[in-house]
């Protein structure tokens, strides 16, 4: 498409604004059930590794040329209904200054774990300079994506503070729960501050032109309801409620909470995405009326010959059926040795066999 052919920004928001995503996120009737995978732009695609050779995953998430490719991929090749911005969850924290990097096969790494109240002094305020290169990638992607919506991202109080107390990822969250139950004032304060960070990163994107935003929980499945209610919860519902005002769809996403569906619906989402562990008629009932879903095949399904995904991809839009609003995706990121073609061929199915 050549940019004289390209709709005016005011006709490309409207044209946006009446996606299937778009209408699906907003409980409304949809012309197919929409489609987009965690993790759609990343190492399960060859053209991801060819273009990433060579170049750390940070500095990638700093180059609005590549961050704009990578972003593009799989929305060509898969013929998905919704782009996510390639970036990372700890973008906004390195940003302000934290000591950290990305090792392969390992994950965000923090040189200097935050452990007492000296170390919030290291959580200083999130400011628009700190991430230009984000709004500039959102500013091209919108430009290039024509109908198509953008979904920006953040990761949640919890999880972020989960690596930034551990020092890198934890199988058993030790020492943030240990912070969380032993000095409770503390945690509060460092979640409240990473909610601030946290809404300032995702009113960025959204003010840079993204037309929904998912706010990625990774780790809160570690927790009781109890603790996810009294030590988690402000902090998310602080970062849902900083960007009410700006009317685009809030998605909340964490694995293994199926026992915490209903809080992080009360936190504020708009949509509540759901693992593979519930049904999505079961997720229906324990979130409550009012929430769009999104879920939930589980991403190893996708190992399996076509016959069985697509029979388990049944499955998850039969249990959909009656609801007001569903969002097809897997019920966590895709694997990075899943093979690409599966994913075009479960995208072309949901939306042959959800055609209205």
């Amino acid at each position: 498409m050549s940019a004289n052919d390209r709709p005016t920004g005011q006709q490309q928001t409207s044209t946006v604004a009446e996606s299937a995503f778009l209408k699906a996120c907003r409980r409304e009737p949809v012309p197919h059930t929409p489609v987009w995978f965690m993790r759609q732009a990343g190492r399960s695609l060859p053209e991801y590794l060819k273009v990433r050779e060579g170049i750390p995953m940070l500095d990638s998430c700093m180059r609005p040329d590549l961050v704009t490719e990578i972003t593009l991929q799989p929305v060509r090749r898969h013929r998905v209904d919704a782009a996510i911005l390639f970036s990372d969850i700890v973008v906004p924290l390195r940003a302000i200054g934290i000591d950290l990097d990305i090792k392969p096969g390992v994950g965000p790494v923090i040189a200097e774990p935050i452990r007492t109240r000296a170390d919030l002094q290291r959580l200083r305020p999130l400011e628009p300079d700190d991430v230009r290169y984000v709004t500039e990638s959102v500013g091209a992607l919108v430009g290039e994506l024509g109908a198509t919506p953008l979904i920006g991202f953040a990761g949640a109080p919890f999880t972020l503070a989960s690596y930034l107390v551990e020092g890198g990822p934890s199988r058993n969250h030790e020492h943030t729960k240990a912070m969380m139950y032993g000095d409770p004032q503390l945690w509060a304060d460092l979640v409240d501050r990473l909610a601030d960070i946290t809404a300032a990163f995702l009113t960025l994107q959204i003010e840079a032109g993204a037309s929904a935003v998912q706010l990625f929980d990774s780790w809160v499945g570690a927790l009781a309801p109890a603790d996810y209610r009294r030590s988690v919860m402000p902090a998310s519902a602080k970062v849902f409620d900083a960007i009410a005002g700006h009317g685009v769809p809030r998605i909340h996403f964490g694995v293994g909470t199926g026992e915490l569906l209903g809080l992080m619906g009360e936190a504020g989402a708009d949509v509540v995405g759901v693992d593979w562990r519930v049904p999505l008629d079961e997720a229906a009932r324990r979130v409550g009326p009012g929430k769009a879903l999104q879920g939930n095949l589980d991403p190893a399904v996708l190992f399996a010959p076509r016959e069985a995904v697509e029979a388990k991809a049944r499955e998850v839009l039969t249990a959909a059926r009656d609801l007001p609003g569903h969002v097809f995706n897997l019920g966590h990121g895709v694997l990075p040795s899943i093979d690409p073609d599966a994913l075009t061929r479960l995208v072309e199915f949901v939306h042959t066999s959800t055609q209205r």
